[in-house]
């Protein structure tokens, strides 16, 4: 079996604020995917919280870095100690819960409900794998793998035939170019999820031009 080939930042981890690269880079990398997996104005967060991040998640300010990761800040953000201030003043409601009888994932998993302005609801499963890399494994009932390190489109639509074929034309008529593409479904006809994960930036033209194809219900570009 080959090496893993090990990064710089497995070794020094991230550029963050806190204590911890896992359960405070790490979670709030999770809740920043999360609210960009949200079309709209997200008004309320809940939080699931559990293996290590349901022991320790006050000390590490695992909880602060979820709410600063729902508000849109990054890893280096000052403003991630004063996240439960912000969240009030920005009109953003969370709610915290520990599951400690659930062991069957990975320790450092949190589970996140996002509700919009307009009563729209995602729910997101992410792990924080460490260094500050996380996984995005599970949005709406169906299971994924996510890093958020690449430009990201992520499309929910219909599972159809062509679909596919036409995300990927779309992306080919600007030239760019797909570091990697995976398409989700749970069963067969029903809702699928495309990730498509790219070498270069994403003009917003791209999803614009994906929505227009009847089966496709949204695409979100994912940048953080």
């Amino acid at each position: 079996m080959a090496a893993k080939t090990i990064g710089i930042f497995d070794i020094i981890g991230p550029n963050m604020i806190g204590p911890s690269s896992s359960h405070t880079a790490g979670a709030l990398r999770i809740a920043l995917l999360a609210g960009k997996m949200a079309k709209g104005r997200i008004v309320r967060a809940d939080f699931v919280l559990y293996g290590s991040f349901a022991q320790t998640y006050r000390g590490h300010g695992t909880d602060r870095a979820l709410v600063a990761g729902i508000l849109g800040f990054g890893t280096e953000d000052r403003r991630i100690k004063d996240s439960f201030r912000l969240a009030k003043e920005a009109g953003l409601t969370y709610t915290f819960t520990t599951n400690t009888t659930k062991t069957d994932v990975h320790p450092n998993t949190v589970g996140i409900t996002v509700t919009t302005a307009d009563g729209a609801v995602t729910t997101v499963t992410g792990e924080s794998i460490g260094g500050g890399s996380v996984l995005i494994k599970r949005i709406n009932g169906v299971d994924i793998d996510l890093s958020g390190e690449y430009e990201t489109i992520l499309v929910k639509q219909t599972d159809r035939p062509g679909v596919v074929a036409y995300i990927t034309r779309c992306l080919s008529d600007y030239n760019i170019n797909i570091a990697f593409m995976r398409m989700y479904r749970e069963n067969k006809g029903e809702i699928a999820y495309t990730i498509v994960e790219a070498d270069e930036q994403i003009p917003a033209e791209v999803i614009a031009l994906i929505e227009q194809h009847p089966a496709i219900e949204s695409a979100l570009l994912i940048q953080i």
